[in-house]
């Protein structure tokens, strides 16, 4: 079954919103394991606008699921914190700096070289590795090349897409899919998933490894409970 890694990012902007330590985060995020959520995902930017450095330190010894950290390694902080940590997994991201939000993926064509000595440092280092990636598979192949354990399919086109025209929209992840089966590369997804569209796209593409949901799950949960909202979200992968 595919699992579900729930990002607390947007926990942590609501803790910096105000200062002080509410919501706290360890024990969001301690709480978020005991309601069923298959791991934690953080994304620490360099501006520390949400998730921070000290954070992950202090996340990592109550992590017993898994722990994803996600984030762009040409910051030589990044990696730093990576390696300090040594999470289950690292989902390597090209965000810009300031960038909003991760709004695309990996050119694995023309980054393959700088990927693969990264991927290599971070997999020494006992870490899985994941990369972004745009539904496109022409990256695929080249993707592989790198040395990768899995893609992460960046789902926003399909979220915007779904309910205009559904088979329009999963199509290239269909494509993009196939192919990854066909170089050997294990898949994650992630990017404004939610429980109006996830339960279709787990459907089409059933080998899915592991689901990051963030800003929608918190927003569910205003309405629903936590609890409730993460045991929703576990039943649309099932």
């Amino acid at each position: 079954m595919t699992k579900l890694s729930v990002n607390i990012n947007k926990w942590a902007t609501l803790r910096n919103a105000r200062g002080g330590n509410n919501p706290d985060l360890l024990k969001t995020a301690m709480a978020i394991q005991e309601m069923g959520a298959d791991g934690i995902t953080v994304h620490p930017r360099p501006d520390e606008r949400h998730i921070r450095y000290q954070d992950v330190f202090q996340l990592r010894p109550l992590i017993h699921t898994e722990f994803n950290i996600e984030g762009n390694p040409r910051e030589q902080k990044f990696i730093e914190l990576v390696l300090q940590n040594k999470p289950d997994q690292v989902t390597l991201v090209p965000d810009a700096e300031g960038q909003l939000t991760s709004d695309h993926g990996w050119d694995t064509i023309t980054h393959q070289g700088y990927l693969k000595g990264v991927i290599r440092t971070f997999q020494e280092a006992g870490i899985r590795v994941s990369i972004f990636l745009d539904p496109n598979p022409e990256m695929i192949a080249s993707a592989a090349e790198t040395g990768t354990d899995r893609i992460e399919l960046y789902t926003e086109f399909y979220a915007k897409q779904f309910h205009q025209d559904t088979e329009s929209a999963i199509r290239p992840y269909l494509l993009t899919a196939e192919a990854a089966r066909h170089h050997g590369l294990k898949m994650n997804a992630g990017h404004d998933l939610d429980l109006k569209n996830l339960a279709y796209f787990v459907k089409q593409i059933p080998d899915l490894c592991e689901v990051s949901i963030g800003h929608a799950l918190i927003c569910d949960a205003i309405e629903f409970g936590l609890h409730n909202t993460v045991q929703m979200y576990k039943r649309s992968l099932v």
